[in-house]
């Protein structure tokens, strides 16, 4: 028989407290009497915590309520009676709220507004709640209002009472002009509102009562909720509710039998407030102002809250994520030669992760050679994948084994699926946490290989902000052919090329790369047939060698590094742009004569360096070229070969830096000298002048502000003719300045202060003012105002710090230091709200943005309907190359 699904939609959710009706209702009668779980045979005791009217955990067994089996029952709720009222400390504030705002006297009860307040705010709270329109802010804004109101009678509108003031102890402890009221006077005191007056507390009488704030029945949880666990040794380890809950119900019998027994009252509201701990603790167990319940180990146990809330709640750890199959996770590490779209997998990884494959008439006799290679390899040092298990049609899985691979390979016939180890080319998403944007997440292509790393390109590192150091990442294999098709075409790493944040290439040449395409084609660069082929043979160079530059020298035909790179290009390219390298401070005449400007035509590369301006990441014109023109494709294959020729230019050419790369002359170092000297005698002046209020105040600043503003600009120049100076004589035959000035590694800053001079250290964007009395160390007189005394280090790190300049160093280093790791909190805590905000939102097919109800975000998609990734810096359409092709390429 078909059921037809009759599609309905929600039109509201109320929420409301339980009565205890409902929860016993709710629990089909089963009461829970015995503190005891199971019996000497193992089996539950009845109308114990592990009842089998609550579900079954067993198998084998059925449940007493639905007689369905562990797998089919999905558990049912048991409940507690209670000797006597117990507060929920969840709603203390609402109970106090209530209890402020009605009247306390015996016979009233009615809320502290004349009838006609009551009757407006009644109406309106009322017709919000009707009206669809309305919504749940307005309606908590008019309860506020009306409590508010209550607060500033000082007698009963309804029967004169004075007004008495209520006091509440965290967590539940109320006391009324110094009386302590018991959960059972709390729960008479809300008993007696009478319903018309419910609705301005807050209250829908037709649904709820505040009584119900105040418990007097518990619900006992399913046992597939609580289950229990069975240790190595045997023994049977309950669920940390399961302990609570046995608390509860032994406080809660002796509690009945004292009182029952007429025990002093002393002794009756001991156990009382006991119970009372036990039921806040169930619910909450980091409730303020109580003690932590705690396991006999000592650790604290995870009650309602801790298993909902937070990091390792049920929502951020379950649902939203969660631990998965098919996955493997171990360190990474380098490999140039795999493409940008590969990852390396190890063996012991590939045969554990598995790829289901369903049998048919073409597949067939590839499968059960499978299953053979796999039990009976040919060739031991080949890697062949094999087959883990089989799945029959009926659903059945068969792991296979040394004993019964033959008689299930007879057995294997169109329709049942195998389940394959990793092969080459299968399509994995691989990851690296924290997962801050979407290329976080990317699709390779796997490649198995030796060893126990993941192996990536080093261009994909960006990126993922990876690097080398032990970082790990996780691989998860993609089960369905729907989910590999995806993946393939929307998350594979050449898509991804292109970064939605600026429109511009975020996978590019890095490091080493730029360092090696700068010595291939800096200057006059070339290299003899040998070198040649060998170079090209790293790209699968295909064609013929071009005319070599110079054809005629001592040593025979030499190609320049240039022509080399230019096998990489496409024929249309033409370009023209400034390299790294290119001196802001000089005229463009002169930047030619020292080749510092790119200049390529139909493919050809006549003129300038190729470095970080050309092929890196984020800043690389001829790359951003390529991928915006010619594709993913031609993009990938770009950077693949990139890689691959600058490690074979550097293999040619050799590059090594090191401390002597940061060697001055004598000369040079005096000057610096003199530099610092007259820096900070400078600071001696200004300060002179500050003390006798000579000193010509800013606009817009005080006379302190002032001194501190001319100080740090005298030293900023200070340290950067310092490094100028350094410069100088560091010239671009140094390795450590080519590194920083074709943009592989570090700035020509990081030079000048391992050259020439650190300069001022900065807390706060101020110089160092904190520390002793008036002034920051005591090795320093009082107000004493000059360079040394308030964190200039005037050493290089060379040349070595002295004890206080390395102290100030090391203040200005730990600010950086916690500076990063409060940004990185808070970052994640804003990426957090901004991703649960935004999860909704969808770009349509019309261009819209739209939320799950359809509702219009944005008319147009970004305000302008362009797609970053296949824009020109975020510009929809180039202007500029349209008229350089149209041009000829001579603009």
């Amino acid at each position: 028989m078909i059921r037809h699904m009759i599609p309905k939609r929600i039109s509201s959710i109320d929420f409301g407290l339980m009565s205890p009706d409902d929860i016993r209702k709710l629990s089909g009668g089963t009461k829970i009497i015995t503190a005891d779980t199971y019996d000497n045979d193992g089996f539950p005791i009845p109308l114990g915590l592990m009842d089998m009217h609550l579900g079954v955990i067993e198998p084998g067994l059925r449940c007493k309520t639905c007689s369905q089996k562990l797998d089919e029952c999905p558990g049912h709720f048991g409940h507690i009676d209670f000797a006597l009222p117990v507060i929920h400390a969840g709603y203390n504030k609402n109970i106090k709220d209530v209890l402020a705002s009605t009247c306390a006297a015996p016979a009233c009860g009615r809320m502290l507004l004349p009838q006609e307040r009551i009757d407006t705010y009644t109406s309106q709270i009322r017709a919000i709640q009707e009206s669809e329109a309305g919504t749940t802010v307005t309606m908590q804004e008019f309860i506020r209002r009306a409590i508010r109101e209550t607060v500033k009678q000082k007698t009963c509108p309804h029967c004169n009472e004075r007004k008495i003031k209520l006091t509440l102890d965290k967590p539940t402890t109320f006391r009324e002009g110094g009386h302590k009221l018991t959960p059972r006077d709390v729960r008479s005191r809300l008993e007696k509102i009478p319903d018309g007056d419910l609705w301005p507390l807050g209250f829908n009488p037709e649904t709820t009562r505040p009584e119900y704030m105040v418990l007097t029945v518990l619900p006992v949880p399913p046992v597939s909720v609580r289950p229990t666990i069975t240790l190595e040794s045997g023994e049977r380890s309950e669920d940390d509710l399961t302990h609570k809950l046995v608390d509860v119900l032994r406080i809660n019998q002796r509690l009945r039998e004292n009182r029952d027994a007429g025990a002093p009252q002393l002794i009756i509201d001991d156990l009382w407030e006991l119970l009372q701990y036990h039921i806040t603790t169930y619910f909450d167990n980091q409730t303020a102002g109580i003690p932590t319940a705690r396991h006999r180990s000592g650790r604290p146990l995870k009650t309602i809250i801790q298993r909902l809330k937070g990091k390792e709640g049920r929502f951020r750890s379950n649902l939203s994520g969660k631990r998965v199959n098919f996955s493997a996770r171990t360190v990474i590490t380098p490999d140039p030669y795999l493409s940008i779209n590969q990852v390396g997998v190890p063996e012991m990884a590939a045969r554990e992760l598995t790829i289901p494959v369903r049998v048919n008439i073409h597949n067939l006799q590839f499968m059960k050679w499978l299953m053979k290679e796999n039990f009976e390899p040919t060739d031991a040092e080949r890697y062949i994948p094999g087959i883990n298990y089989m799945v029959r049609p009926d659903g059945r899985r068969v792991k296979l084994s040394e004993e019964n691979w033959e008689f299930n390979q007879e057995r294997l016939e169109p329709g049942y699926i195998v389940e394959r180890h990793l092969m080459d080319g299968d399509i994995v998403l691989f990851n690296r946490q924290p997962s801050l944007h979407r290329m976080s997440m990317m699709a390779h292509e796997v490649r198995i290989m030796k060893g126990k790393t993941f192996r990536i390109n080093l261009c994909v590192c960006p990126p993922y902000n990876a690097d080398f150091d032990g970082d790990e990442m996780n691989l998860h294999v993609v089960q369905s052919e729907e989910a590999r098709a995806e993946a393939r075409i929307l998350m594979r790493v050449q898509e991804h090329i292109r970064s939605p944040r600026f429109g511009g290439a975020v996978i590019g040449a890095i490091h080493d790369h730029i360092t090696g395409m700068f010595l291939l084609t800096h200057g006059d660069a070339n290299y003899d047939h040998d070198q040649t082929v060998r170079i090209l043979s790293r790209i699968d160079f295909q064609g013929t060698l071009p005319k070599p530059a110079w054809p005629k020298t001592a040593d025979g035909p030499r190609w320049s590094g240039r022509q080399i790179f230019s096998a990489l290009l496409p024929d249309d390219m033409n370009l023209k742009f400034n390299a790294s390298v290119f001196f802001a401070d000089r005229s463009e005449k002169e930047n030619a004569e020292l080749d510092t400007i790119v200049e390529i035509k139909n493919g050809e590369m006549l003129r300038g360096p190729v470095d970080g301006r050309s092929i890196s990441a984020f800043k690389g014109i001829i790359l951003e070229e390529i991928s915006r023109l010619k594709g993913p494709t031609e993009a990938r294959k770009f950077i693949d070969r990139v890689t691959r020729l600058a490690v074979g230019a550097l293999m040619e050419t050799g590059c090594t830096t090191g401390i002597d790369d940061e060697d001055i002359p004598a000369e040079a170092s005096l000057q610096i000298s003199d530099a610092m000297e007259e820096a900070m005698t400078g600071v001696d002046k200004l300060a002179a002048a500050y003390n006798k209020g000579k000193l010509e105040r800013r606009p817009g600043r005080s006379l302190e502000e002032t001194l501190e503003v001319e100080v740090m600009k005298k030293l900023g120049e200070a340290r950067d003719r310092a490094g100028e100076i350094a410069g100088w004589h560091l010239g671009m035959d140094n390795f450590a300045v080519i590194m920083a000035r074709s943009g592989a590694r570090g700035s020509m800053l990081n030079l000048s202060q391992m050259a020439g001079s650190i300069g001022q250290q900065a807390i706060r964007g101020e110089r160092v003012s904190r520390g002793y009395n008036k002034r920051t160390l005591s090795h320093f007189n009082k107000n004493d105002l000059g360079a040394e005394a308030k964190g200039f280090v005037r050493s290089s790190y060379k040349q070595g710090l002295n004890p206080t300049e390395y102290f100030f160093h090391s203040m200005g280093g730990r600010e950086g230091l916690v500076d990063t790791a409060v940004r990185t909190s808070r970052s994640g805590y804003m990426q957090r709200r901004l991703v649960n905000a935004l999860e909704d939102l969808r770009v349509k097919y019309d261009g819209t943005v739209r939320n799950t109800a359809n509702t219009v975000v944005q008319f147009r998609y970004g305000g302008d309907g362009i797609d970053p990734t296949r824009s020109k810096d975020g510009k929809g359409v180039d202007v500029e190359g349209i008229v350089s092709a149209v041009a000829g390429g001579n603009t």
